[in-house]
């Protein structure tokens, strides 16, 4: 039997409207009776997530009825811990915030991370690196910390054991499409996610896909997702969420 899993990042950086389109989309989810794995980032550009939040109380609930969370990095800077990177360590960018940090580092993230998370009132033992991209130091600090899994760009690790190879399906594109280019290569994209689910469900595997806040506010890009997971279903995918694929996982809460 494949197991689906879909996965919706970039709420923290959001503003109302996108909140109210991931409410909708989660709805649509809860219709065909597949949960939704939030990947939350604790601190943005107006500071730390905090109790009370509309985020904070919308996620809590969500995952109270059977949704999951997943740490998603800190606050995505470019210069992760200041001072310590050095010409010694590849610069990085936003969006791969834990893909070049030694141990230490990641370390010292994933602890003020799990801090700021903490006095939200959430919590989880799962961790998805921004970018989908975790650094060896970054999957040793974890286990270290005792973390229970990562989900990465090509795989679920449960940390220090099992791993279940997976690549993830998303909406990125490295095409430069320009002018009209651009209408038939979303296209292309949405009918490459559809095919690419239906195919990983059709040999009983792992099915992946992640959305991010802006994706939603494309209804073409809403569309396709929904198309993907409708065929990856047909094809005989049952919806679960992260914790459920490694048993010693702690549940999010």
């Amino acid at each position: 039997m494949s197991t689906l899993l879909v996965s919706l990042s970039g709420l923290t950086d959001s503003d109302d409207a996108d909140r109210a389109r991931a409410a909708a989309f989660a709805a649509e989810l809860d219709r065909r009776g597949v949960p939704l794995t939030h990947l939350v980032q604790p601190k943005g550009p107006d500071g730390p997530l905090r109790r009370g939040d509309d985020l904070v109380r919308w996620i809590a609930g969500r995952v109270r009825a059977g949704d999951d969370l997943l740490l998603h990095g800190f606050d995505h800077t470019s210069d992760p811990v200041g001072s310590w990177q050095n010409g010694s360590v590849p610069r990085i960018g936003r969006r791969t915030e834990f893909g070049a940090l030694p141990r230490h580092e990641a370390g010292l993230r994933l602890t003020g991370a799990r801090r700021v998370l903490l006095a939200t009132g959430l919590s989880t033992d799962g961790f998805a690196p921004p970018g989908w991209i975790a650094s060896a130091g970054t999957l040793d600090a974890l286990t270290a910390l005792g973390f229970g899994l990562c989900a990465d760009e090509t795989a679920v690790r449960a940390t220090g054991g099992s791993v279940l190879r997976s690549r993830v399906l998303t909406f990125r594109a490295s095409e430069p499409w320009r002018g009209g280019e651009r209408r038939a290569g979303e296209r292309r994209r949405g009918r490459a996610l559809e095919q690419q689910a239906v195919r990983t469900a059709e040999r009983g595997g792992l099915v992946r896909i992640a959305l991010r806040a802006k994706d939603l506010r494309r209804e073409h890009r809403v569309a396709a997702a929904l198309a993907a997971i409708d065929a990856a279903r047909g094809a005989g995918a049952v919806g679960a969420v992260h914790r459920t694929l490694f048993p010693a996982a702690a549940p999010a809460a």
